[in-house]
Formats: structure tokens, C-alpha cells, sequence
């Protein structure tokens, strides 16, 4: 499994609002990166092929994410932010200890950001509870890709193998 750095990054532009007049607005997009720097370049260069115009990165901070849940379901189209409490054995002393940490889910609704945790969950050795499920305002997300050769199984048209 991969370890992920998650960068919370603001992008300030000018949006066309429905009644065809322009809003200043900011949104936050999540972006995984190695530092701030890179988190800066990898932001504006997903962001560019769907703003018009100029747009500016207002704001980028560490966002604490210990994993994301995304779908495949186009009406999963917010992100909730899960807070999780595992319960753990401490190795010197033995007792029992909670360890929190936020894991972000993609879904339509509370219920089913409820729904896709547990589905992600699976599989998990440690006990844990679902201490809140909280709707954020990120707008998207952008992971590292996999390296082109091992998204592409087969070549495609013209290509060789």
C-alpha cells in the first residue's frame, strides 16, 4: 500500500454563475504530492484544462488523511471526511489505547459515505469506531497515477507490444 501526502490546495478564480455573472470564488482541491512545491505545480497543472481564465493557488496546507475511499458512482460527487478511532494494543505496556485518524470517503450522502467506508474497511484487523462522517467543501481529488506501462494492459491501436 502506498503512503500518500495529502496537500489541501485553494484555487482562487473568476466562476460564470448560472445567471451568467462572475463570482470571485475559492475552492479547495486535495493533491498528492512529496512538498508544497510540488504540491503547487501538480495543482495548477490538473486545474488548467478546466478553468478559463486566470486562477491563482490562495492557500495549500497539509490535509491529515490516513486513506481515501474514491467511487466509481457518478452521483458519488462529494467527499466526507470520516474520523475513526482504532482501538490498539500497546506493545510495552499492554493496554489497550485509541488511535484517531480522518480517512476521506467519496459518496453522494452521508449514509453512503457511511456505506463506501465500511466497503473499504474490509478486510481491517483492527477494531474501530466511526466517531463522525462530515461533509467537506474539496471539490476534487488528485492522486499520484500509476506509472503509464502498468495502467495500460494492452497496447493500444498502433502501437506495439
Amino acid at each position: 500500500m502506498a503512503m500518500h501526502t495529502w496537500f489541501e490546495c485553494k484555487i482562487r478564480y473568476d466562476k460564470v454563475m448560472e445567471n451568467r455573472l462572475n463570482k470571485k470564488v475559492t475552492e479547495p482541491y486535495l493533491v498528492d504530492a512529496l512538498s508544497f512545491t510540488e504540491a503547487e505545480a501538480r495543482i495548477i497543472e490538473e486545474i488548467t484544462p478546466f478553468i478559463s481564465g486566470e486562477f491563482t493557488v490562495s492557500d495549500i496546507k497539509r490535509a491529515n488523511y490516513s486513506e481515501l475511499f474514491d467511487s466509481e458512482k457518478k452521483d458519488d460527487d462529494r467527499w466526507y471526511k470520516c474520523r475513526l478511532a482504532f482501538t490498539m494494543l500497546d506493545q510495552k505496556s499492554g493496554n489497550e489505547r485509541r488511535v484517531k485518524t480522518n480517512v476521506l470517503v467519496q459518496a453522494e450522502t452521508v449514509d453512503a459515505a457511511k456505506n463506501n467506508l465500511d466497503e473499504g474497511m474490509k478486510g481491517t484487523l483492527s477494531d474501530y469506531v466511526v466517531e463522525s462522517i462530515t461533509e467537506t467543501a474539496i471539490m476534487d481529488v488528485f492522486p499520484y497515477a500509476s506509472e503509464p506501462d502498468e495502467k495500460q494492459e494492452f497496447p493500444q491501436a498502433g502501437e506495439t507490444a
